[in-house]
C-alpha cells in the first residue's frame, strides 16, 4: 500500500504528536470512484467488514427462507459481537434450530469483550466456548448453508462449498478478480481486493433492490445495531446516531466499510497501521463528509473531535481527523 494520505491526527496541547495515514474509497452505484484518499488500488484484506458478502449466499441459496431466518438472525451473521448474552442466546437458539452446538463451530473460543459475560465466566470459574466468539454470528449462517446444501462439516476449508459461494459473490460484487486469501481470526478464508473494489461492493449494497440478500442484509444492520457490535462500539453507536440509515462495519486491523442506501454510495477504508482509534475517526470524518451524521451528535463527538484524557480524567489531548480527510 503505497502514498497512503494523512487520516487521523493525535493532538497534545499545541502539538501534533502522531499521525495515522492509510487509504479510503467513496464510490458511487455505478462503481466510479466518487472521492479517494491514498491508492484506490491498494490490496487489502478487508477482514470482517467483508461479513455482509460472506452472507450473500446464505439468502441467495434459499437456506434462510427455508430455515426460517428473522432480521436478527441476518444481523448476527454479519456481526462480530461482543459475546454478550442478547448474543451469545440468540446464536445458541440458531445453533438449537440446527441441530448443532458448541462443537459444530470452527472458529475457536474467546473471551467475550462484553464485561458482565466475562465477568460471569470468571466468577463461575467456566471457561468461554466458541459461541463466545465475536465471529459466532457469521459462522451459524455458514452452518446454515452448509446443511441446506447438503455439505460436510469443515465449512471453513477454501474448497467447501460455503465458501466457494463465498468466494463467487465477491468476485461479482467487487469486480475484482481476488489474488488470494489469508487466514482469518476466526480461521475462515478472507479474500484479498482492491479497496475500490470493496467501495464498489459497498455502493450494490446500498443500491440493491428491496427484497435482495444485500437489501435484507444491509436492513438488518441497519434495524439491529446492537446485534451488530454492540454496547460501547463505533458500529453501533454510529448507526443508531444516523438513525437506522446507513450500515457501517468495522473489520480488524483498522479497516471500516459503510453503505448509505440514501445515497447509492459505499465507502471503504483502511488505516495502514491497524489503529482502530485511527479508523474509528476517519470513517466518522466521512459519514459526517457525505452529510448522513451530524457532527455534533454526542456518539459523533466519542471518535471525531474526540478528547484524550489521563487517568485523572484531564484533558490532554485530541483525536480529530486530518485536514486532507474532510
Amino acid at each position: 500500500m503505497t502514498n497512503p494520505a494523512p487520516m487521523a491526527e493525535i493532538w497534545r496541547g499545541p502539538f501534533l504528536e502522531s499521525v495515522h495515514s492509510g487509504h479510503a474509497v467513496i464510490c458511487d452505484d455505478s462503481g466510479q470512484i466518487v472521492q479517494a484518499w491514498g491508492d484506490p488500488d491498494a490490496v487489502v484484506l478487508p477482514r470482517s467488514s467483508s461479513k455482509m458478502i460472506q452472507g450473500v449466499p446464505l439468502i441467495a441459496s434459499g437456506a434462510a427462507d427455508a430455515f426460517g431466518l428473522t432480521t436478527e438472525h441476518l444481523a448476527l451473521a454479519c456481526a462480530s459481537h461482543q459475546g454478550a448474552a442478547i448474543h451469545t442466546d440468540r446464536v445458541g437458539k440458531w445453533l438449537d434450530h440446527l441441530g448443532l452446538d458448541d462443537s459444530a463451530f470452527r472458529c475457536g473460543p474467546q473471551t467475550p469483550n462484553d464485561v458482565p459475560a466475562r465477568d460471569a465466566l470468571i466468577k463461575s470459574d467456566q471457561s468461554p466456548c466458541q459461541i463466545h466468539n465475536n465471529c459466532s454470528g457469521k459462522h451459524t449462517g455458514f452452518l446454515t448453508l452448509a446443511k441446506h446444501l447438503g455439505a460436510g462439516p469443515e465449512y471453513i476449508e477454501p474448497d467447501h462449498p460455503v465458501q466457494t459461494a463465498a468466494l463467487e459473490v465477491y468476485e461479482r460484487l467487487t469486480g475484482v478478480t481476488s489474488p488470494g486469501f489469508g487466514i482469518d481470526g476466526c480461521s475462515a478464508p478472507n479474500y484479498a481486493t482492491t479497496l475500490s473494489g470493496m467501495a464498489r461492493a459497498m455502493a450494490h449494497f446500498a443500491s440493491a433492490p428491496d427484497g435482495s440478500a444485500e437489501e435484507r442484509l444491509r436492513s438488518a444492520m441497519m434495524l439491529h445495531p446492537e446485534l451488530v457490535a454492540g454496547e460501547g462500539r463505533a458500529c453501533t453507536n454510529l448507526m443508531r446516531a444516523m438513525g437506522g440509515k446507513v450500515a457501517i462495519k468495522t473489520g480488524a486491523e483498522a479497516f471500516f466499510v459503510a453503505i448509505i442506501p440514501e445515497k447509492k454510495m459505499g465507502v471503504a477504508l483502511k488505516i495502514s497501521d491497524g489503529s482502530t482509534r485511527a479508523s474509528e475517526c476517519a470513517i466518522a470524518a466521512i459519514l459526517v463528509k457525505l452529510g448522513v451524521l451530524d457532527a455534533e451528535h454526542p456518539e459523533t463527538m466519542k471518535y471525531l473531535n474526540a478528547p484524550i484524557r489521563n487517568w485523572v480524567g484531564t484533558k490532554t489531548g485530541t483525536l480529530r481527523a486530518a485536514p486532507t480527510l474532510i
